[in-house]
C-alpha cells in the first residue's frame, strides 16, 4: 500500500481509520528504512510482522515473482511445491553469480539486497561481539570445515609453492580434513600440558617454521573455541610470529563469536600481528539450522578474494536464516543471550565441581577456556575399564546431548595421520574426563537436569560395580594334605 492507494481507500473506509492504518504501516517502514540507511543490526528486535513485510517486499523484486514475467532460461526460479516456495519466502534465485558469491544478480534484485544486508548486519554483530577492527565478512552456505578449505584454496594463489599448514593440534575431524581437502599437508604440533590445560607449544611452532622454511608454509591454522582441557591457542604470540615470518594466519573461530574472550584474542592478534581471516559457524553462534558460516577478515580485498573463489551461485537459506534471527533478536537481544551464557557458565562450573567432589573426582582447572568444562573420571576408570565409555552411553540414552566422555588411549587415523589419545587433544592426557559446555542458548534448566541425570548415572555405575563384587564366587581355602603317602 503506497500513499496513493491509502488515499483511494479513504473513499471506501472512514478516513480516520485509514490514516490510522497508514501510520501503522509507516512505523514498519521506518524500521526498514533505518536498516537500509545504516546496514546495522537494529538495537531492538523487530516483530514477526515487520520481518515478514520486509521479506515480502524483497521477494517481489525478484523476477520469478514479477506478475507478467516470461522466463525462457534454464534457471528462472521455478518451484514445483508451493510449500517449498513459502519456506523460502519465494526468494528462489539464491545469492551471487557464477563468478562471485557476492555479486548482484540482475534478475534478482531482492535476493541480492538480502545478501548485501545480511553481510553488513553480520559484520556489525562481529564488531559488537569484540572484533571491532574487522573490515569485511560474508556469509557462505558451507559449514566451518569447507569454509576453511575455501580460505586455504584462496591462499594457494598467493603462495603457489607452499605445501604445508602448521596446525596446533585440536581433535576435531573437520578442521583437519579441511586442510587435506584443499590439497595441503597438515603439520601437527602437539600441545603442551600446563597444569590441567593443553596450550600452544610456541617453540615447537617456531622450530617447524625453521625446519620447513617459511616460503613452503601456506599458513598457520589456529583455533579459539575448543573442548576443555584444551584452551584457545596463544593467538597474540602466533600472530606476531606470522607477521615476523610473513606467513598467513587463518583462525578457526567455530563457536567463538559467543565468547568475548575468544573475540578479544582475535582482535588483539590482528592488532599486534597478522590474522588474514577468521571463520565461524552460524548454527553454533546464532541458533540457526546447520549449513552456513561467516568468513571475516581485516583486509577487505582478501575477503573479496575468498568470496570470488567460491564456484557458482549459492543457496540463500543460511543468509535468510541469520538475517531473520538477528532482526528478530536485535543487538540488545543478542547481547542478552551472550550475557546469560556467561552467567550459566559459572553455574555449570559450580554444579560440576560439587558433583565431582561428591564422587571423588575433580573439575579440571581450565581458566583459559571460556565455554567448555571438564570433569575427571579417574575413579570411574579405576572401577572398571569399560565404565568410562559406559557412562557416555548412559547419558546419551537418558537424553543428555552434547556431553562428551573421553577415555584414555583411543587411536584414530584421519587422512593417513595417526592420532593417539584421540579426542583428548594429546597423545597421553593424564586422566579420562567428561566435557560439558555452556553455549549460547543454554538454560538453567538444562544445567539442573544434566546434573541430576549425571548424578544418577554415576550412582548406578557404582552400584553395579558393588553388586558385581559381592556376587563374585569366593574360592575355599586350600586344605592341608593329611592323607600321607
Amino acid at each position: 500500500m503506497n500513499s496513493e492507494n491509502f488515499s483511494l481507500s479513504e473513499k471506501i473506509v472512514s478516513t480516520s481509520y485509514v490514516r490510522q492504518g497508514s501510520q501503522a504501516r509507516r512505523s514498519h517502514e521506518q524500521l526498514i528504512r533505518l536498516l537500509l540507511e545504516q546496514g546495522k543490526c537494529p538495537e531492538e528486535g523487530w516483530s514477526e510482522s515487520t520481518v515478514e513485510l520486509f521479506l515480502s517486499e524483497l521477494a517481489v523484486m525478484d523476477s520469478n515473482n514479477f506478475l507478467g514475467n516470461c522466463g525462457v532460461g534454464e534457471r528462472e526460479g521455478r518451484v514445483a511445491s508451493s510449500l517449498v516456495a513459502r519456506r523460502h519466502y519465494r526468494l528462489i534465485h539464491g545469492i551471487g553469480r557464477s563468478g562471485d558469491i557476492a555479486a548482484v544478480q540482475p534478475k534478482a534484485a531482492g535476493s541480492s539486497l538480502l545478501n548485501k544486508l545480511t553481510n553488513s548486519v553480520v559484520l556489525d554483530i562481529l564488531k559488537l561481539s569484540g572484533v571491532r577492527s574487522a573490515a569485511s565478512c560474508f556469509v557462505v552456505p558451507l559449514a566451518t570445515g569447507m569454509s576453511l578449505t575455501l580460505c586455504f584454496l584462496t591462499l594457494r594463489h598467493r603462495r603457489p609453492k607452499a605445501r604445508y599448514i602448521i596446525w596446533p593440534r585440536i581433535d576435531q575431524k573437520s578442521c583437519f580434513k579441511a586442510m587435506i581437502t584443499a590439497g595441503f599437508e597438515p603439520v601437527v604440533v602437539e600441545n603442551v600440558l600446563e597444569g590441567d590445560e593443553l596450550r600452544t607449544d610456541l617453540e615447537a611452532v617456531e622450530r617447524k617454521i625453521e625446519e620447513l622454511g617459511a616460503e613452503n608454509i601456506l599458513c598457520v591454522h589456529s583455533t579459539t573455541s575448543c573442548f576443555a582441557p584444551r584452551v584457545p591457542d596463544r593467538l597474540e604470540e602466533l600472530s606476531i610470529l606470522c607477521a615476523k615470518q610473513n606467513i598467513p594466519h587463518i583462525v578457526n573461530n567455530a563457536y567463538g563469536v559467543q565468547s568475548s574472550k575468544c573475540m578479544h584474542l582475535i582482535q588483539q592478534g590482528a592488532r599486534v600481528g597478522r590474522i588474514d581471516a577468521f571463520v565461524q559457524s552460524l548454527d553454533k553462534n546464532f541458533m540457526v539450522p546447520v549449513g552456513g558460516a561467516i568468513i571475516a577478515g581485516f583486509d577487505e580485498s582478501f575477503v573479496q578474494e575468498i568470496s570470488q573463489m567460491y564456484p557458482g551461485r549459492a543457496s540463500a537459506s543460511p543468509s535468510l536464516d541469520v538475517l531473520i534471527t538477528l532482526l528478530t533478536l536485535g543487538a540488545s537481544g543478542y547481547k542478552k543471550l551472550l550475557s546469560e551464557r556467561k552467567e550459566i557458565y559459572l553455574l555449570l562450573a559450580q554444579e560440576l565441581k560439587s558433583l565431582a567432589s561428591a564422587h571423588g573426582e575433580r573439575l579440571l582447572n581450565t581458566p583459559h577456556n571460556p565455554i567448555s568444562l571438564a570433569m575427571s573420571l579417574d575413579g570411574l576408570q579405576a572401577e572398571s575399564d569399560g565404565a568410562v565409555t559406559q557412562l557416555g552411553s548412559m547419558l546419551f540414552t537418558r537424553q543428555v546431548s552434547g556431553a562428551r566422555v573421553i577415555p584414555l588411549g583411543k587411536e584414530q587415523t584421519i587422512g593417513g595421520h595417526m592420532f593417539r589419545g584421540f579426542m583428548s587433544h594429546s597423545d597421553a592426557y593424564p586422566c579420562p574426563y567428561l566435557n560439558a559446555a555452556s553455549a549460547v542458548g543454554i538454560t538453567r534448566e538444562d544445567v539442573t537436569l544434566c546434573m541430576k541425570r549425571l548424578e544418577k548415572c554415576l550412582k548406578t555405575l557404582k552400584k553395579e560395580k558393588n553388586v558385581a563384587r559381592s556376587s563374585s564366587p569366593v574360592l575355599p581355602p586350600c586344605l592341608e594334605d593329611t592323607t600321607g603317602e
